[in-house]
């Protein structure tokens, strides 16, 4: 495959790896430990830019490994099968989606503060991705578009776009989000790539 491939697809089919995977993982990180995760840190640390920064780093390592392993999964797997497991793995997410997440592990802040405030939240943030809902949603989704670099590029925007605002503005922009409806929504929009995977559509 020559160098640059991925980067001549067709552009609808790219902006729609790249515009569903932004939407969907910003819709998931509404309430999810790792957003919870950002209130910590801003609290702890008080130095938006560092903590933004850290966040983009351990999104970008976490998320490329997750697509590269959704990649992998395409070329191991035939079509008929692949249709299957991304029908029932967009539905398990919508589920999972409904499920409210509790954060751990919030000591790890304490013990790695000597890291800087870069480099724990880099740590604690790759960590806590780690099997999220948004690691998963990653892999799924780079195993449903072949163009798996921009699911990674949507996926990290996304994690920005949801995590960044909570950095410098806090719990008070939280309480202003109707989590319930925005989990529902993104529940939705699960359910419909995984119906439409079972269909053979798309």
């Amino acid at each position: 495959m020559p160098c640059g491939h991925w980067l001549i697809r067709p552009a609808p089919r790219i902006m729609e790896a790249f515009l569903v995977s932004t939407g969907i993982v910003a819709l998931a990180e509404m309430g999810d430990k790792t957003q919870l995760l950002s209130l910590v840190l801003a609290a702890r640390f008080r130095k938006p830019w560092p903590i933004v920064l850290g966040i983009l780093v351990a999104t970008v390592a976490n998320h490329a490994m997750a697509g590269a392993l959704g990649a992998w999964v395409t070329t191991t797997v035939g079509p008929d099968t692949l249709r299957w497991v991304l029908g029932v793995s967009f539905i398990a997410m919508a589920v999972w989606m409904l499920i409210p997440d509790q954060l751990d592990g919030v000591g790890e802040t304490e013990r790695l503060s000597r890291l800087g405030v870069f480099g724990t939240t880099a740590v604690v943030f790759f960590l806590a991705e780690m099997g999220d809902k948004t690691q998963i949603a990653t892999v799924v989704l780079a195993a449903r578009y072949s163009d798996w670099a921009w699911v990674v590029i949507g996926t990290t925007l996304g994690m920005l776009l949801a995590n960044a605002p909570v950095v410098w503005l806090g719990e008070h922009l939280v309480k202003k989000i109707p989590l319930k409806t925005v989990h529902r929504v993104s529940a939705g929009v699960f359910a419909l790539l995984g119906l439409a995977a079972l269909l053979g559509r798309g």
